[in-house]
């Protein structure tokens, strides 16, 4: 009992980063990332992280990010994969985003030697900005108004997309869309709950489907809104709540009205009585109803009261991030100049027992 309250009072004196960068430098800006835990062909367990962004970059690492190795989508090197989901060392689906149909998925089953495309479009509007998958085969990925209504993309043998119908999708408010700066706009709670969140009108909404995509609720949220570099960037799901976080991204160090979450299913939203420190780009779960924010001011850890009644943020960190992915609590996390960064599992303790230490949220240079 002795050594175990010594290393307990140690670990919450610790005031170490919560992330150790693991590679940067790299000529582009990641912005998306997933974390899969499985056997390693040479034997063993390891964690296996992909990364992509700007540029056309895509980064592997089949060994807990020890080294990484960088793949090529042919005829992609001026693509900006702005998400990424993977399932182990060899499947992966990667969107990029952009105008029409420099917005694509692509798939790979060989580790990443070669890529598929599997879907792309040359409507007006169509703008690729989230993608996520809940098995190998069953992956929404969202795109901003085509013809005045939000279109959402399905597949469920992991080869064919289809656009899921909007006659029961709510019309677009006026100049509103989607964000694409981590990806992670849409979530998959289950198989058949969906969400995402939108900016850049005159409310920031969530829109909810409980039937895999066939009929939608739009829902207002006191997330900053009103201009078209605010709303919601991201949504994820964990223990008894949804979550949204963002801001404006032109107003980084602003802390206010940058996260709410839900209690019921989404029908109701609050603001978290104590905000992250900033703009948060992405938010996801990790160990069981706990929450990291990450932004490019920093990030911010939550963690949920009992019945999901309140949540509250802490500011932790200073690293600029773009967007985070978590396998238990074990993540990673991305950014500019090709930033990888590993999450400093020591601090379970801290967040589980007691509230990280309050410091001020700087100012970034220029």
């Amino acid at each position: 009992m002795g050594v175990f309250l010594f290393l307990f009072f140690l670990t919450l004196g610790d005031s170490s980063p919560w992330w150790s960068v693991q590679t940067s430098g790299i000529d582009t800006n990641l912005r998306g990332v997933s974390v899969k835990y499985n056997k390693a062909s040479e034997g063993g367990q390891h964690y296996f992280v992909w990364a992509s962004g700007s540029n056309g970059v895509i980064l592997r690492s089949t060994n807990d990010g020890s080294t990484w190795k960088q793949l090529t989508v042919a005829g992609g090197s001026d693509l900006d994969f702005r998400d990424i989901e993977a399932f182990d060392a060899d499947t992966a689906y990667v969107m990029s985003s952009g105008d029409g149909d420099k917005s694509r998925i692509y798939k790979t089953i060989d580790g990443g030697e070669t890529w598929k495309l599997q879907y792309t479009d040359k409507r007006p509007g169509f703008f690729l900005d989230s993608l996520a998958c809940d098995s190998k085969t069953h992956c929404v990925a969202l795109s901003d108004p085509v013809d005045g209504k939000f279109l959402v993309l399905s597949t469920d043998d992991g080869e064919h997309w289809k656009e899921l119908p909007r006659d029961k999708m709510p019309v677009a408010l006026a100049k509103e869309g989607a964000f694409a700066a981590s990806g992670t706009a849409i979530a998959v709670c289950d198989h058949s709950n969906l969400y995402f969140g939108t900016g850049g009108g005159a409310a920031a909404r969530v829109f909810h489907s409980n039937d895999s995509g066939r009929s939608w609720v739009a829902v207002e949220t006191p997330i900053t809104s009103g201009n078209p570099s605010s709303g919601i960037f991201s949504v994820a799901c964990g223990g008894f709540l949804v979550v949204a976080v963002g801001g404006d991204y032109k107003e980084p160090v602003t802390a206010k009205r940058v996260a709410a979450y839900s209690s019921d299913d989404g029908a109701t939203w609050h603001l978290a009585p104590q905000q992250p420190g900033g703009f948060r780009s992405a938010v996801a779960e990790f160990s069981g109803g706990d929450f990291a924010a990450v932004g490019s001011n920093g990030t911010d850890v939550s963690r949920e009261k009992l019945g999901g009644e309140d949540m509250h943020w802490k500011h932790t960190d200073y690293l600029n991030l773009n967007a985070a992915s978590f396998r238990g609590s074990e993540g990673w996390a991305v950014g500019p100049k090709g930033t990888i960064a590993r999450f400093k599992t020591h601090w379970f303790y801290l967040i589980k027992n007691a509230a990280p230490e309050d410091k001020p949220v700087p100012v970034p240079s220029p």
